[in-house]
């Protein structure tokens, strides 16, 4: 089989024949530039899981440093808790003002889709 042309070749080839016949450039498009959907909700369960867990750890450590397994861990899965919560809403927030500042400039909705 034939190898894979080279991306960068194609585009100065592309480059070349545009300014031979003089047409003009085209310019790439902003397309698939932000972040999609499914992205963003993995990103916010992400938060999630990881404060839980730093939570858990941090308890675990505590509990075994003083002998006291139960206590902080417990006590501390839920500060982990209350944390992923407190950096998923700030997520939550500031991706609703982008698409809010967005819409204002009238540029379409790059988060669309899957």
């Amino acid at each position: 089989m034939a190898p894979d042309p080279d991306p960068d070749r194609l585009r100065a080839l592309e480059a070349r024949l545009a300014k031979v016949q003089g047409a003009p450039e085209v310019k790439q498009s902003e397309t698939g530039k932000a972040f999609s959907q499914g992205e963003l909700a993995w990103r916010m369960v992400i938060e999630l899981v990881s404060g839980v867990l730093l939570g858990l750890l941090i308890g675990y450590g505590l509990d075994t440093l003083f002998g006291t397994l139960p206590v902080f861990l417990a006590i501390f899965a839920l500060f982990g808790f209350a944390a992923g919560v407190k950096t998923m809403l700030g997520t939550a927030r500031k991706m609703a003002a982008d698409q809010a500042e967005s819409f204002k400039a009238g540029q379409p909705d790059h988060t669309e889709g899957s």
